[in-house]
């Protein structure tokens, strides 16, 4: 495909019966493969698929990073993930994740899923079982113990099945001034940087303000986007979501820079678009619902 790469799963499938949705969490440090528990938990992964598939998280970053514990992320957006300006009170460039409302609670819906390393699920408002919305978090130990019996328990809704660039394992070295930073430091009187920032993922080593180009940047997609060879160019198809705008966006660049190449209405059944575009390089895809 004249030096075509395209960097999608392709071929994954799992070998149980009732095998859930198949995903990439995308970073800088590299790819995470998760399958969702669709059958399981089916409100709280629709919840993460509508999510994902409106734009919620692009350009969305990791906010808290406890080694051992939690990788949390979801709720915020840089709008400029590029910008060399410094991170920094009030706070301009960032904003809050869009929502669809609170899901209910479903640790205790069908199995009950624990919340051991390399699972994924939803956090919420303490004292509030069924207040989870857009953020989400991935276990970095095993905290059955502390996250099964609390609050009602959070909802396991996934879990990676692969992670060939060793994410995980390498989430779990970073620590204050290595990777991670406490804005309380700079900005002590500050609520926002004492609180929701002072476990802060970087892209960096050094105890020094990030800057917006500094967060941790992730991308969710789903596999039910492939991408195949026709007539030397990559042909996309997905599953079209019916009565909505599906658009079909392509970066080359990460964090990802979207950009359109079709928007469609779909009709609930797959569809397909080639890429003529599409000659040499690199080029992520994903299928995007406008709700």
């Amino acid at each position: 495909m004249n030096g075509l790469r395209i960097w999608l799963l392709l071929g994954l499938c799992a070998p149980v019966a009732w095998a859930g949705t198949l995903a990439q969490i995308r970073t800088v440090y590299g790819t995470l493969e998760v399958e969702l528990y669709d059958h399981e938990k089916p409100a709280t992964v629709a919840n993460f698929k509508k999510l994902a598939q409106a734009g919620a998280w692009q350009n969305s970053f990791f906010h808290r990073l406890v080694p051992g514990f939690v990788l949390q992320g979801g709720g915020f957006v840089g709008y400029s993930p590029q910008a060399t300006n410094e991170l920094a009170p009030p706070w301009y460039g960032l904003g809050a994740a869009i929502s669809f409302g609170s899901v209910t609670n479903e640790y205790a819906v069908g199995p009950r899923l624990s919340n051991t390393n390399g699972t994924l699920a939803m956090a919420k408002v303490g004292s509030d079982p069924d207040s989870a919305s857009n953020q989400w978090f991935i276990n970095l130990g095993n905290n059955a113990a502390n996250l099964d019996n609390q609050n009602g328990g959070f909802t396991v809704f996934g879990r990676v099945i692969h992670d060939p660039d060793g994410v995980l394992p390498f989430l779990n070295t970073l620590r204050p001034g290595y990777g991670q930073v406490n804005m309380g430091y700079w900005y002590p009187g500050d609520s926002v940087a004492t609180g929701l920032f002072s476990e802060l993922p970087v892209t960096y080593a050094g105890n020094v303000p990030p800057r917006h180009r500094d967060l941790l940047y992730f991308d969710v997609s789903f596999l039910s986007v492939q991408v195949s060879a026709a007539n030397h160019q990559p042909l996309i198809s997905w599953n079209s979501v019916a009565g909505r705008a599906n658009v079909i966006e392509f970066t080359t660049n990460f964090p990802p820079i979207w950009r359109t190449l079709v928007s469609t209405n779909g009709n609930g059944q797959r569809l397909a678009v080639a890429d003529p575009a599409a000659t040499n390089g690199f080029r992520f895809y994903r299928a995007r619902v406008l709700y």
